[in-house]
């Protein structure tokens, strides 16, 4: 769905390493190197290995900084769904400031990292104190905004 162009691999085992190739839907006997790929293409492709693996074999807490970067917003949804079904069963620590990512989760799912006072704090949404806003307003608007804290403050 997020490489409609993409058939399959193609792996090539060597005596002292192992080459990926890819293959095009329209273009199958012709194989591509996975260099040719884009950077979000491979970073998606990754990202679906670690998140759709049998969860027996996945650690218990999983780490990934900046997820959507190089990733299409129609990735970033689907992204978003592998996350959510890894975390059913796993830990998971997702770092972002992309709305199109916080716009695919509950604010009960977010916890907003502040630097105060030479610490960092970690709070959770109230969802209490949002429901009024979440009304009228995404949770991307709301970010932008800078009414959930997160962002640097000038003075």
């Amino acid at each position: 769905m997020v490489a409609p162009f993409f058939k399959d691999f193609v792996f090539r085992d060597k005596l002292e390493n192992i080459e990926l190739e890819w293959a095009e839907v329209k273009n199958p006997d012709k194989p591509f190197k996975a260099y040719m790929l884009s950077d979000g293409t491979l970073m998606f492709i990754c990202l679906a290995t670690l998140l759709l693996q049998p969860f027996n074999l996945m650690p218990d807490i999983i780490l990934i900084d900046e997820p959507e970067l190089g990733l299409h917003p129609y990735a970033i949804n689907i992204l978003s769904s592998l996350i959510q079904r890894a975390s059913e069963k796993k830990q998971l620590i997702i770092s972002s400031q992309s709305v199109e990512l916080i716009d695919n989760f509950n604010s009960e799912d977010l916890v907003i990292i502040n630097h105060e006072k030479n610490r960092t704090v970690f709070n959770r949404l109230d969802n209490d104190k949002l429901d009024a806003w979440l009304e009228e307003y995404s949770l991307s608007e709301l970010w932008k905004s800078n009414l959930l804290g997160g962002s640097k403050k000038v003075h």
